[in-house]
């Protein structure tokens, strides 16, 4: 189903913004993950350190493609990671040689995740790509948690915000190895 605020925030998107809007557990920040400028802006609009990467998520599997090697991975570790998904497990897996130092950071691998939040997996099928998707919060500040609190804490300084409910995680979701399967986060 297509909705005329999801089809404004892609266009948002699509034309270079930044756009707030509801994930499993708290409001994420998010942009086109090909757009430099737009990435360095969220960046700094967070206080992050472009060494420390980002997630992206997607509404299927092969909008990751451009951007994860999940071929590089033994069947076996595939088919757990795929048994996942959609949902609010997010990945760590081997990037490859083209993905953006700008999305992951210092690292050889990038942090991904399809989605099965109605509204973040419906701005994916929308702008037909994999999206840039990081807490709304400053760096070292609470996730908001609504979209009030995005307001307060970005004030202007946001394109758009897709208002709408949060999925029934209370916080953010898990980070695995992709490799491993070892907790890097919890949930």
């Amino acid at each position: 189903m297509k909705h005329w605020r999801i089809q404004q925030a892609a266009w948002i998107i699509q034309q270079g913004g930044i756009v707030a809007y509801p994930t499993e557990a708290v409001y994420g920040l998010g942009c086109d993950p090909r757009n430099e400028a737009a990435v360095l802006r969220l960046l700094a609009l967070k206080h992050r350190p472009l060494a420390k990467g980002l997630i992206l998520i997607a509404s299927e599997i092969s909008q990751l493609d451009p951007y994860v090697d999940l071929a590089a991975l033994p069947s076996s570790r595939q088919s757990e990671i795929l048994a996942t998904w959609p949902g609010p497990i997010t990945w760590l897996l081997p990037s490859r040689p083209t993905t953006p130092l700008w999305l992951r950071g210092q690292h050889a691998t990038l942090a991904v995740r399809v989605t099965d939040h109605p509204l973040a997996a419906g701005l994916c099928r929308q702008c037909h790509s994999a999206l840039v998707s990081t807490s709304a919060n400053r760096t070292g500040h609470a996730p908001a948690r609504t979209a009030l609190q995005v307001r307060r804490q970005f004030g202007d300084r946001l394109d758009f915000i897709l208002c709408g409910a949060l999925g029934q995680k209370t916080s953010p979701t898990e980070i695995r190895d992709g490799l491993t399967g070892a907790v890097i986060r919890q949930a």
